[in-house]
């Protein structure tokens, strides 16, 4: 396994700071913002002082029913090659649900939601990690994610599933230890258990972030500072294995570069103290041929993932067995990140509907589960704004923004068509 070092997660906002940082070794970004052909002046500086960059994946879905995209393998491939990179990682989780598999409409969670730990879905979840791995030029990772609710009626562990996860395909693990701590608050599972499980040779790095508990939940933001728990459990692992490679995640709410430092000087700390001493290179060993996994075993995980995932979304039944609570906090969190994330992709939204921006989306979410990206979303917030028959000042802005971004529609109100149409 590729030594890494000491990292810190590549952002925009940061990448002035982040370039100044002593010690940095290598960044990580997020596959789906970065363009090839475009790299930003930062990235392109780091890599010429021998800094790695990796990119880490969030809507290839490899938990999900259906096997993986091809085009957005393709872009990952495409990513990792554009950046010189050792190794591209992605997440145990899936993203979307429904289509043909289950006779219901696609939705889009704009989120990582957890597969249950079932033999079903390791079938899956194997199959589809197969199909990343055979097309990508460099090994995968796949990272452990945060959830608020579990499935009732699981079969394993996480450890258990994680160790026949990698037995069965030979990849590697990326374990994120924030999500560790955030598993035990709202599940109740323990992280010295989940660690005992784990195969740790198989790690080829490790994610360390913040969050904060609110009502008895652990929310995973990435915009707040590493509790000393999160720094225990990465201390608890370091004295199993020395990681190749740690990384502070950090997505919003950015503090002063010298605290960014003094939380990576920690999570150093932290390391060392666990004092395992590196072994070895790790290699897989080479996966077994599996047989084609059954298209009644993909209909049966897509059809309870669709369950989950349209409750939470689009308002149906909260499925038999999870908790409706718990149930409840997530629809409200999915909800707040995809006004979050359609007034970052968007920001002229937020601009021209002001403090209203936020209501309106979310009355919006309410009525229209999301059934494709962010921009789509924020094209199609502006549309039925439109269609609901918007007035004020903002209307004229509202209507010459959706027209510049709606391709090959006429160039007149939509708001106009519409009631020409009732007409």
């Amino acid at each position: 396994m590729e030594r890494l070092g000491t990292g810190i997660g590549w952002r925009p906002e940061i990448a002035d700071a982040v370039e100044r940082m002593p010690g940095i070794d290598w960044v990580e970004v997020v596959a789906e913002n970065t363009c090839p052909g475009h790299l930003p002046d930062s990235l392109r500086r780091l890599r010429e002082r021998g800094v790695t960059v990796v990119p880490h994946g969030v809507s290839l879905g490899l938990g999900g029913a259906d096997r993986p995209d091809g085009d957005r393998l393709a872009a990952l491939a495409e990513r990792a090659t554009a950046l010189g990179s050792p190794l591209v990682t992605e997440h145990i989780a899936f993203v979307r649900a429904g289509g043909p598999r289950t006779a219901s409409p696609a939705l889009e969670a704009g989120h990582l939601l957890p597969v249950p730990r079932t033999r079903d879905a390791l079938d899956v979840l194997c199959e589809n990690v197969r199909i990343a791995q055979a097309a990508l030029p460099v090994p995968l990772a796949v990272e452990n994610i945060a959830a608020l609710v579990s499935w009732p009626g699981e079969e394993m562990t996480e450890g258990q599933f994680l160790y026949d996860l990698v037995d069965r395909t030979g990849v590697r693990l990326l374990i994120d230890v924030a999500n560790l701590h955030t598993n035990h608050v709202n599940r109740g599972e323990d992280p010295a258990e989940a660690l005992a499980g784990l195969p740790v040779e198989a790690i080829a790095y490790v994610h360390v972030a913040g969050g904060f508990e609110r009502d008895g939940v652990w929310h995973d933001s990435h915009a707040h500072p590493v509790p000393p728990a999160v720094l225990d459990i990465l201390t608890g692992l370091a004295s199993r294995v020395a990681p190749p490679g740690v990384l502070l995640e950090r997505d919003e709410n950015f503090p002063e570069p010298a605290e960014l430092e003094r939380e990576l000087a920690a999570i150093g700390a932290a390391v060392t103290a666990g004092g395992a001493v590196a072994g070895g290179r790790w290699e897989p060993s080479p996966a077994a041929p599996a047989p084609e996994v059954p298209d009644a075993v993909r209909q049966r995980v897509g059809l309870a993932q669709n369950a989950v995932l349209s409750s939470l979304v689009a308002g149906t039944p909260v499925p038999e067995g999870f908790d409706r609570v718990r149930m409840g906090v997530q629809a409200r969190a999915l909800a707040a990140k995809r006004a979050d994330v359609v007034a970052k992709v968007a920001p002229e939204l937020p601009e021209i509907l002001g403090t209203g921006y936020r209501a309106a989306f979310l009355a919006y979410a309410q009525e229209r589960p999301m059934t494709g990206g962010y921009r789509q979303d924020a094209l199609e917030f502006a549309g039925h704004l439109l269609r609901a028959g918007t007035t004020g000042p903002s209307r004229r802005r509202l209507d010459q923004w959706w027209q510049e971004r709606a391709g090959s529609a006429p160039r007149r109100s939509l708001a106009r068509r519409v009631l020409l149409r009732r007409g």
